[in-house]
């Protein structure tokens, strides 16, 4: 499959070189130059994966970000000179996927959107199914929440409910293994597909996302639990 990959960036320098190295390894690349422009490209043309600095005029990336999760779950990785955790767990709170920070390795870079873009076409295929009929239907169900994998589809009392590809994928994981507990290395070596190396807060933040866009209270789930000093599971419930 031919990906298509948005780059945004103020520096048309940048612009170049990202354009240049991604050309070399076969995608397909759409340009913009400020936030706005990534929202409306996203709107207009059918994009993968979108690499989006932070600091821009007119909309930054953060602001895009939000955007764009309105009517799209494509991986998004944030470009940014911003090294602090603050940021970070900003980018990854506003719906981002990764953060990388400048100066970046481009070698690195395009490690890292080959491994965004196989985790975005697989969606999640992480595990053996449970033994029940739903589930060899590909159908996951806990309460009043769903995972419709054939769909790529979770709903919560019927209702949508909006995840990005990585929040799909973790609670994929969680609920075709429901009881088993996963530590945050686990996980993360799971979704992201890739060693984990200080992984935890980048999990936890998942995880708080996923818990607000599914739990009537995040602060006393019902679905995602906490075992503390061992990780996350999502509960069986009839």
């Amino acid at each position: 499959m031919d990906y298509s990959v948005l780059i945004c960036d103020d520096d048309e320098d940048i612009l170049s070189v990202l354009e240049i190295y991604l050309r070399q390894d076969g995608y397909q690349v759409i340009r913009a130059r400020n936030g706005l422009e990534a929202v409306e490209a996203v709107a207009g043309e059918t994009v993968h994966l979108i690499l989006l600095d932070v600091m821009m005029p007119e909309m930054d990336g953060i602001q895009a970000a939000v955007k764009i999760r309105e009517i799209s779950n494509a991986p998004i990785l944030f470009l940014s000179a911003k090294s602090e955790d603050t940021d970070r767990v900003l980018g990854l709170n506003m719906g981002g996927d990764d953060y990388i920070t400048k100066p970046y390795n481009p070698v690195e870079l395009l490690a890292r959107v080959r491994a965004a873009l196989r985790r975005y076409a697989r969606l999640g295929r992480l595990a053996e199914p449970s033994a029940d009929a739903d589930a060899e239907q590909g159908v996951y169900r806990t309460g009043d929440l769903v995972l419709d994998d054939p769909q790529k589809r979770v709903t919560l009392d019927g209702e949508d409910v909006g995840l990005t590809a990585l929040e799909y994928n973790i609670l994929k994981l969680l609920m075709t293994n429901m009881e088993r507990v996963f530590t945050s290395t686990q996980i993360y070596e799971a979704v992201w597909d890739e060693p984990a190396f200080h992984v935890s807060k980048t999990v936890s933040v998942h995880i708080r996302h996923i818990r607000e866009k599914i739990e009537i209270n995040p602060k006393e789930p019902r679905y995602l639990k906490v075992i503390y000093g061992l990780g996350y599971k999502v509960v069986r419930l009839s």
